[in-house]
């Protein structure tokens, strides 16, 4: 199996904005025993301006664009750090790859990515792909990792993207407001009321948190790409999504 599996910011660090090693030690762990039982992996990790951010000592995340690329530049390299130390104690190879949106919308260059993931799949690699922060701007950014890590997933064929976040899943109402709100545990088909329920519309005007995760969903399962959204709070999970047991919610690809 190819899999694609998306880290976010939230997952990664505690609120203080430093990395939660613990929880990145396991997750690297689980993620090499995944890859050793035969999968393909390819990571697509948020944290890089949340890591710089604590490095260089800031009060808080900037607002100011040149402060966010010099914070994401920062950041960047101490992410990688971990990623590598963490991971060759499992004798996996890793493989920075930072991108910018025209890398995916030019046919040319998408073609290039494609056969460069191809390649570092074939030797081994774990490739652990990030938009380019530090370079790119409101006309060359993807606008968030959930629609990234789609728009990767898509390119390399795989056959599962796994959203890893800080909820369980999709619910039928805000579960933080409604009492009643259900798991969702399959979506078979984007609906209106899939859409409502995620709190944006998935033509382009939500802009984050569940919205961004069900726009990610559509784009897949027209491309036959089976999602699940999961909490990453427990990175055994990994193991139960990768067999096809039912966690969080899976949104089922359209085969051909």
């Amino acid at each position: 199996m190819r899999v694609v599996i998306k880290i976010g910011t939230s997952t990664l660090t505690h609120a203080t904005g430093n990395l939660n090693i613990r929880l990145v030690e396991e997750l690297c762990k689980i993620i090499s025993d995944v890859k050793n039982a035969g999968n393909e992996v390819i990571m697509v990790s948020s944290g890089a301006i949340a890591m710089g951010v604590s490095k260089l000592a800031l009060e808080k995340r900037p607002k100011d664009i040149p402060t966010k690329q010099a914070a994401a530049a920062v950041g960047q390299c101490e992410l990688m750090y971990f990623y590598d130390k963490l991971f060759s104690d499992y004798r996996q190879t890793v493989a920075q790859v930072l991108i910018i949106a025209d890398d995916l919308r030019n046919s040319k260059r998408a073609v290039h990515f494609g056969n460069t993931m191809e390649r570092l799949l074939e030797l081994g690699a774990i490739p652990v792909i990030n938009e380019n922060d530090t370079v790119a701007t409101d006309e060359l950014t993807v606008s968030d990792n959930d629609t990234l890590s789609a728009i990767v997933a898509v390119t390399v064929k795989a056959d599962l993207l796994i959203l890893l976040s800080d909820i369980d899943g999709l619910y039928s109402a805000d579960p933080h407001i409604d009492p009643t709100a259900r798991l969702i545990p399959v979506v078979e088909e984007i609906t209106d009321d899939i859409d409502g329920v995620a709190g944006g519309s998935i033509s382009g005007l939500g802009t984050g948190g569940m919205a961004t995760k069900v726009r990610a969903a559509k784009m897949c399962m027209e491309s036959g790409t089976d999602m699940v959204i999961a909490n990453g709070a427990n990175p055994h999970i990994l193991y139960d999504i990768v067999d096809g047991k039912r966690v969080g919610t899976k949104f089922i690809g359209k085969k051909q």
